[in-house]
């Protein structure tokens, strides 16, 4: 989807002017692109018992659901100069919460993924592996959790694709490199992907192709340089 800078700034900077901050005097606005094409906005609301107050990104996600729902796609957070303003750490979950790591935020010079901003993030598929949909780490190897690298590929189950993969241990001082954990099966590399989060943050997705891709936090490595939309 194309995304107007202009247009969406343009949305949080007449949001802001309805801003109450009487306390603070420090008006912020924030205008985001949902999927279907409508821009939702919203601005701060200040409190006098201070911790009750509302970001603008809570205002926002408000008008989201309250007009129908959707994902966020893209957002711009101003202040009362009209200049782009990053999320606070509260927000930054929010707005992981409704438009996931891809959903971008505006910023100086380039805007910037919300995966990035809030790399290891909590979220709904942290609960779903609570409930079992994700299979746990294995309490055997919780010691390896946030090491090595997850590969999640292509396989073959019946004649049917499949998606696997396997969590191979970085070589270190003393250990040697080897195969961790090896991954159940699925029709989704969605499911793959989540079940490799709960384990690293490197994860590598080779398709059917063999061509490889970067699903994990951060900035791709040089060698993949490509990430996974999927």
């Amino acid at each position: 989807m194309e995304i107007d800078w202009v247009a969406l700034r343009a949305a949080a900077v007449e949001v802001m002017g309805n801003a109450y901050a009487p306390y603070s005097d420090f008006p912020v606005g924030a205008a985001g692109l949902v999927d279907d094409g409508r821009v939702v906005v919203g601005c701060n609301v200040e409190n006098a018992s201070y911790g009750l107050t509302l970001c603008a990104e809570c205002g926002m996600v408000s008008a989201l659901h309250a007009s129908g729902g959707g994902r966020l796609v893209a957002v711009s957070c101003v202040d009362g100069a009209g200049q782009p303003l990053m999320p606070c750490g509260r927000c930054r979950q929010l707005l992981f919460e409704h438009g996931g790591p891809e959903c971008l935020v505006e910023a100086v010079p380039e805007p910037l993924r919300v995966g990035d901003l809030l790399p290891y993030a909590f979220g709904p598929a942290n609960l779903d592996r609570g409930r079992g949909a994700i299979p746990e780490v294995p309490e055997r190897l919780a010691r390896w959790r946030g090491r090595g690298t997850v590969f999640v590929h292509t396989d073959s189950a019946g004649g049917a694709l499949v998606w696997t993969g396997y969590w191979e241990r970085s070589s270190g001082e003393g250990e040697e490199k080897g195969i961790l954990e090896e991954a159940p099966t699925w029709h989704d590399p969605a499911q793959g992907i989540e079940w490799a989060r709960a384990r690293t943050a490197r994860i590598v997705v080779v398709d059917e192709s063999g061509e490889t891709w970067w699903a994990g936090e951060g900035q791709a490595p040089a060698e993949i340089g490509k990430r996974w939309e999927a």
